[in-house]
């Protein structure tokens, strides 16, 4: 260890008056220094190290920073202090190289992960062990990239809030959903769930990925949901809710506000009964529409009774099955500002001629 001792006297003068370049170039050589001797070096040996390149750091260019970064990284007894420091830099340029790997103290890690920016927990999201605390953060904090890579880190650990958070995201991510769905300690019941509100797209890809042990459970499994659906399928009985919005009506008193509140508030049958009610358009059919793949049947029946977007958004938004997208709302928003009021209507009219309501 004689020679970075012998490097002290040059380390203060440079810490004290050395320019920029001057004090680079000193790090560059002491990292060097210490690179070559790594793994030679004791727990002493890697303190001195620890406290002469802690001094140059504390005013020194980003780029110097970001090159001491990547030099260090892959080294297992890379100084501690050095690493903790660089890790929380805010440029992810520094930090990153040992934020995806090098050893980190769970209070640092807990530290970047609730306080830097996206980039940052992108890279922590592929470390190899991640803790459930640390999981759990990331999860909750991260956007989409950060949700897909750790879903795909099969040697994070994950909790069932984290994977509660993530089926609930993958509610609008099909991409999120098949990464989630081939994690083998995704709790069954969260599996069930990820399956019921997965596209056909996904649920096929899934499959298609999946080992054969675990196809023969998304096959299990949807079977299951299939039998579920087909017994609550069962035709809604409408007598209440019809007697109640056709008394509104014969007082005019049922209005598009009405409807707007009903899906709103989740009273299906009410929103169906009015929505018949004020079409004139048989219940049963309403509610076939209302279930149907597509949301333009929807769409035909509210610009014929002349409702405005807010109220369709709404009407459309309470069809069974998974809620809309925002992508899908946007479909269908600019579907229905495309529909004439006399096409609707037109097509209104053949649904009640076709069930005998028409004069």
């Amino acid at each position: 260890m004689g020679a970075p001792a012998s490097l002290l006297p040059e380390l203060e003068d440079v810490v004290a008056h050395g320019s920029a370049e001057k004090r680079a170039e000193t790090l560059r050589r002491i990292t060097t220094l210490f690179l070559e001797g790594a793994p030679l070096f004791n727990p002493d040996h890697v303190a001195l190290f620890d406290d002469v390149i802690g001094c140059l750091i504390a005013e020194i260019e980003a780029k110097a920073l970001a090159e001491l970064a990547w030099r260090i990284a892959p080294v297992a007894n890379a100084p501690s202090g050095v690493v903790s420091t660089l890790a929380k830099n805010d440029d992810i340029e520094v930090a990153g190289p040992l934020l995806a790997g090098a050893t980190l103290s769970d209070p640092d890690l807990k530290y970047i992960a609730e306080t830097k920016s996206q980039a940052h927990l992108l890279a922590l999201s592929s470390r190899v062990g991640i803790s459930e605390a640390l999981a759990d953060i990331l999860v909750d904090r991260g956007d989409r990239e950060v949700a897909r890579t750790i879903a795909t880190n099969h040697q994070a650990q994950l909790s069932e809030t984290a994977f509660t958070t993530l089926v609930k995201r993958a509610e609008q991510d099909g991409v999120l959903a098949e990464k989630v769905g081939l994690r083998t300690d995704i709790p069954p019941r969260l599996f069930r769930q990820l399956l019921m509100q997965a596209s056909d797209v996904v649920q096929k890809k899934l499959l298609a990925s999946a080992k054969p042990d675990t196809q023969a459970e998304i096959r299990r499994v949807l079977a299951k949901v299939t039998d579920e659906v087909g017994a609550k399928a069962t035709p809604r009985n409408y007598t209440v809710a019809l007697a109640t919005v056709r008394a509104l009506h014969k007082d005019g008193k049922l209005s598009e506000a009405d409807i707007a509140d009903y899906a709103k508030t989740g009273q299906y049958e009410e929103t169906i009964a009015a929505l018949a009610t004020l079409c004139a358009v048989p219940v049963e059919v309403v509610d076939r529409l209302m279930s149907g793949e597509r949301a333009d049947p929807v769409l035909i029946l509210a610009r014929s009774a002349g409702f405005g977007w807010p109220t369709v958004r709404e009407v459309v938004s309470a069809r069974p099955g998974p809620k809309p997208t925002s992508t899908d709302l946007d479909a269908a928003f600019e579907n229905f500002e495309k529909l004439t009021a006399a096409t609707a209507q037109r097509v209104v009219r053949f649904w009640q001629v076709r069930q005998g309501t028409g004069e």
